[in-house]
């Protein structure tokens, strides 16, 4: 397996600085903010090249592809589709996929919300397709989106989709607060499963929480998962939406990514 961090956890910082830190610990590289005015392919390649890292997979912006106005669902579709001509000349990251976050309830109505994102996702699995991309549809608490909630939810939309490119991405922390049983949960997903996010059951680091985190490496073993494993833990404090809690957060993060890779490789050693 791979083991990468997801960039936007560390605020605003330089992505030299961040891949510095990432290549002395020994990660393998970045899940990348996939912010398009701010990054341009070549010097993302540049800086990972510096530091045998990689772009293992992409964070995209919050927009809505599951809203009915036309105009917003119009852009949220554009965006996605330029975000994956970026990821092609990246070399080929994993392109990340979710609704609107923060948006906790329908607008119109779940049925006609659940129509409007299969066929927005439908279009974008067709473009990464032509592109030899994967697309991973990420799984969120219901306190963070109103869509894909848990796994079973996860492989009926990937289904309905029909795209070969269209995956799931699970979080152990998402998972944490909507699965009866988290492996089972993996088990699910497992023809389906291209990508894992990890934190533990407080979003802390790897083994701070209660997550089994041996259980669940053993049951990606399991079903035979090689992909990459991605470290999204957050500082402690309120709003899930932003890096940035009180003083001293940067410290924690910094703390929490060198804590989850020793984790992790340890877990995967026992695995």
């Amino acid at each position: 397996m791979k083991y990468g961090v997801c960039n936007w956890i560390f605020g605003g910082e330089p992505l030299s600085e961040t891949a510095a830190r990432l290549a002395s610990l020994g990660y393998d590289g970045v899940e990348l903010a996939g912010d398009l005015k701010k990054y341009k392919a070549s010097e993302v390649k540049a800086v990972m090249g510096d530091h045998g890292l990689a772009v293992l997979s992409i964070t995209p912006e919050n927009v809505d592809l599951a809203h009915l106005d036309e105009k917003v669902w119009d852009e949220a579709v554009d965006y996605y589709l330029r975000l994956l001509d970026f990821a092609a000349e990246l070399g080929k990251p994993i392109v990340c996929c979710h609704g609107a976050v923060g948006r906790i309830r329908a607008v119109s109505t779940y049925k006609e919300e659940w129509a409007v994102y299969v066929k927005a996702v439908q279009r974008i699995g067709q473009r990464a397709e032509g592109l030899g991309l994967q697309v991973a549809m990420e799984v969120l608490n219901r306190y963070e989106a109103h869509l894909l909630n848990t796994a079973q939810e996860a492989v009926r939309f990937v289904e309905e989709v029909g795209c070969s490119s269209v995956g799931i991405l699970l979080d152990a922390y998402h998972m944490n607060i909507e699965e009866a049983d988290l492996r089972s949960a993996i088990l699910r997903a497992k023809d389906h499963l291209v990508l894992f996010h990890a934190a533990d059951s407080n979003r802390q680091a790897v083994g701070r929480g209660h997550t089994d985190f041996l259980g669940l490496m053993r049951t990606l073993k399991g079903i035979g998962y090689d992909g990459s494993i991605i470290v999204e833990c957050t500082a402690s404090g309120p709003d899930p939406f932003t890096p940035v809690k009180g003083e001293g957060w940067r410290d924690e993060v910094n703390r929490y990514v060198a804590e989850s890779i020793g984790a992790l490789r340890m877990y995967e050693e026992l695995a």
